[in-house]
């Protein structure tokens, strides 16, 4: 047997990690680990700075998902200065933000997640399993047609952000710019393409997945991706999804609410576990306690992202995303989903409720307001915001105390990835137990146990910010005494 594997080009995700796996006398696996194993410092190097300058700060946590970080942190620093949004400026930043729900879900469907996994196929040569094998199995009038939606969400982002990337467009108190009528003629043009895309998409996940029974077969299996936990997604009063503002609410794995909180408590009912072969904290639920890696009803461990958010909610405020959202859970004849593949599909009817709210805004007169910024005022200021919102990847909070010169003093990060960092360590070690037999693995079992946690479209830039720029997934694979067996790395 090999003892190394290349696979190029590199693992679909954003940062970087490794697995190790253990395995038993008989070549099984006994154990496995996700490790993220990079230093994350932005709590600390961030003391000190203006907290004025945070919701521009943050966005260098990862280019993947700056939007969500530079809204939870215009919300933080709004609770510092104790400054209420008005209208037009809430809209308008939400806006932006669900905007880039569109470009991040869209990109990890066609780019990182299912099309090259399931559209090209799990057991596919490696150097096809990216856009332009998905592009040579759909056809290159699909291909134009993905690539100039996602663009179409881009250029909302620059219009409203400055620049997609990394916005500078929140500030405390509102945002830095009205918008032009012409802007809002641009975006609502796109917006109705996006809404009709997004439906398009909708029909690749049944077409090219649900339909094809062997696909179906992996997704459905409750021996290899499958888990019962509690789940967290933040809800308006009807518990309706919401990304921009709510309460976080918890469901166990019946479905029933274990508890519903506001973001400025989250204290009192989040702990974070810390275990030494990783920097990576892991949040869970205090109402029950850490009790490992575990899953089923006493476990505190809970699941974040799309299908979390669907399953902690009861839908959508947009018609067509609730359509879809009655159809996901028709199908499987149950709620709460615990099949973790299903994310991948919850992602798809969350970016068709993010192109309607897009849409939706672009029509709204009220969004054409020029009073799009409280300024913060001296006797307001309270020293102290927690922010909190659902990032593509998951609930985000950030928490920031200043001094009375609005220094920031501490800070506090739960990133939308750490949430449901514990479940990738039990679906990976899941899948890892299934597909690996008598210590061999090839890239097809290597590709089904990353499926194990790219479907959660991690973030680990945002979870650890680490200095190299990119690094390779390795999976180490160990004997019974320890001993390294096979390494199988991008």
């Amino acid at each position: 047997m090999p003892k190394e594997f290349k696979i190029d080009p590199v693992t679909r995700l954003e940062g970087h990690a490794k697995i190790e796996i253990f395995l038993d006398d008989k070549g099984d696996v006994d154990d496995a680990y996700f490790q993220v194993v990079e230093l994350r410092g932005f709590e600390e190097f961030c003391k000190g700075r203006s907290v004025e300058e945070m919701p521009q700060i943050v966005t260098r946590l990862c280019g993947v998902c700056p939007w969500a970080h530079h809204i939870a942190s215009a919300k933080a620093t709004d609770g510092v200065f104790g400054v209420e949004v008005p209208p037009a400026g809430k809209k308008l930043r939400m806006l932006g933000y669900y905007a880039h729900y569109l470009e991040s879900h869209l990109e990890h469907i066609y780019a990182l997640g299912p099309a090259p996994d399931f559209i090209v196929g799990p057991d596919a040569d490696p150097l096809k399993r990216n856009v332009f094998g998905v592009i040579e199995k759909v056809g290159l009038d699909i291909g134009k047609k993905v690539i100039q939606n996602r663009a179409y969400a881009v250029r909302i982002e620059d219009i409203t952000g400055g620049k997609s990337t990394h916005p500078v467009y929140a500030i405390p108190g509102g945002v830095s710019h009205p918008l032009k009528e012409e802007e809002r003629k641009e975006i609502e043009k796109m917006g109705e393409s996006l809404v009709d895309f997004c439906e398009f998409t909708l029909d690749v996940v049944d077409k090219f997945i649900l339909q094809n029974k062997k696909y179906l077969d992996i997704i459905m299996s409750k021996d290899i991706y499958y888990h019962e936990t509690n789940y967290i997604g933040l809800v308006d009063k009807n518990n309706k999804v919401n990304f921009y503002e709510g309460e976080f609410r918890v469901v166990n794995p019946m479905g029933k609410e274990i508890v519903r909180f506001k973001p400025e408590d989250y204290l009192e009912h989040i702990g974070e576990h810390v275990e030494p072969w990783s920097y990576l904290k892991f949040p869970y639920l205090k109402d029950k306690g850490w009790k490992g890696f575990v899953d089923g009803e006493d476990s505190g461990v809970m699941r974040a992202a799309p299908l979390g958010r669907l399953n902690a909610s009861d839908g959508f405020t947009t018609p067509k995303a609730q359509a879809a959202y009655e159809k996901f859970f028709d199908f499987f004849k149950t709620k709460p989903v615990h099949h973790t593949l299903t994310f991948h599909w919850a992602r798809a009817i969350e970016a068709l409720h993010a192109a309607e709210i897009v849409l939706q805004l672009s029509r709204d007169p009220e969004i054409m307001d020029r009073h799009v910024r409280n300024i913060p005022v001296p006797e307001n200021y309270k020293g102290e915001g927690i922010g909190g919102v659902e990032a593509p990847r998951g609930s985000l909070i950030h928490h920031y105390k200043t001094d009375k010169n609005g220094l920031i003093t501490e800070l506090n990060l739960i990133v939308a990835t750490a949430f449901n960092y514990a479940a990738m360590n039990m679906s990976v070690k899941k899948a890892a137990k299934a597909l690996i037999k008598n210590g061999k693995a090839d890239q097809g079992i290597l590709n089904m146990v990353e499926m194990a946690f790219r479907n959660y479209d991690p973030c680990f830039s945002c979870a650890t910010h680490s200095l190299p720029g990119t690094m390779p997934i390795v999976i180490n694979i160990y004997d019974k005494d320890g001993n390294l067996k096979d390494v199988i790395k991008r």
